[in-house]
């Protein structure tokens, strides 16, 4: 379910934690689901229980996913919603790096089309 790029200069419980929004945002992982423990991701990936920690107490902190004593950590009742709040948030620095690169020489038309490539990618890689 999780893949570490080891090269990669983003420390490895970031990565965690965009591959769990990201599974959170495409369906893969609704409100209530359980992710796996610790001790189970420690294994899975070659990694410090401590980052695996870091990473899920960082998810708790912002509401993700909720940590339940002796249970294990489970997707938040919102997550999804909250996670589509703060993307919506983001078109406003779109709109910033927008004027940037059109003050910096760069076409609407190449602007436009960063966009729309983008958003084919993403259509790509879920199944919505």
């Amino acid at each position: 379910m999780f893949q570490i790029d080891t090269m990669s200069r983003t420390p490895v419980y970031k990565q965690i934690i965009s591959q769990v929004e990201k599974l959170i945002i495409i369906g893969a992982l609704n409100s209530g689901d359980k992710l796996p423990s610790v001790r189970s991701m420690t294994m899975e990936l070659s990694v410090n229980p401590n980052t695996i920690q870091k990473a899920y107490n960082e998810l708790d902190t912002i509401g993700l996913i909720r940590s339940v004593p002796g249970r294990g950590c489970f997707i938040g009742e919102d997550a999804r919603l909250k996670l589509r709040s703060v993307s919506r948030d983001k078109l406003e620095d779109i709109e910033k790096l927008a004027q940037e690169l059109f003050l910096a020489g760069v076409s609407t038309d190449e602007i436009t089309g960063a966009v729309v490539r983008g958003v084919e990618r993403a259509k790509g890689g879920c199944d919505r």
